[in-house]
């Protein structure tokens, strides 16, 4: 048994003996490490295309959701920054629309029958006939996209 035992000890398992193994065999052998020692691991998450989807949905919304004020804020500071004196289209630049339920005469006639009508003021434009621009406030300019807010 002991020739046995001995010769296991230097042929096959070399690293029980006492002689100095090469480093090739050292190689070989496998390695302890120290107890507590904690090295990082490197895992590979794996994403399904949902995960893909949402994660790239949630980017976009955040991108738009700080690029869209972004955008307007500088719209309207550039627009501040030029002069508008293009004329009011609904009102053609007058500040004022003829109204629509005397048709600018400042009366309504009202049929009431058998041949009779009543002439009465009218009640939209109080008899003046025209109304304040809706569209323009008035001033006979065009407001901009931004500003009619």
């Amino acid at each position: 048994m002991t020739t046995t035992s001995s010769r296991l000890t230097t042929t096959q398992y070399s690293f029980l003996s006492s002689t100095p193994c090469s480093p090739t065999t050292m190689a070989a052998l496998p390695r302890r490490r120290r107890a507590g020692a904690r090295y990082p691991r490197i895992q590979a998450i794996e994403f399904d295309q949902n995960t893909v989807v949402a994660i790239t949905v949630g980017v976009v919304s955040v991108a738009a959701g700080i690029g869209i004020p972004i955008f307007y804020e500088n719209q309207i500071d550039n627009s501040a920054k030029r002069d508008n004196n293009q004329p009011c289209f609904p009102c053609s630049g007058s500040g004022a629309q003829v109204c629509r339920f005397c048709t600018g005469a400042g009366t309504v006639t009202v049929v009431i029958g058998n041949g009779e009508s009543e002439v009465s003021k009218c009640v939209n434009c109080d008899g003046i006939g025209s109304l304040t621009c809706t569209t323009c406030q008035g001033s006979g300019i065009q407001p901009r996209y931004l500003d009619r807010r």
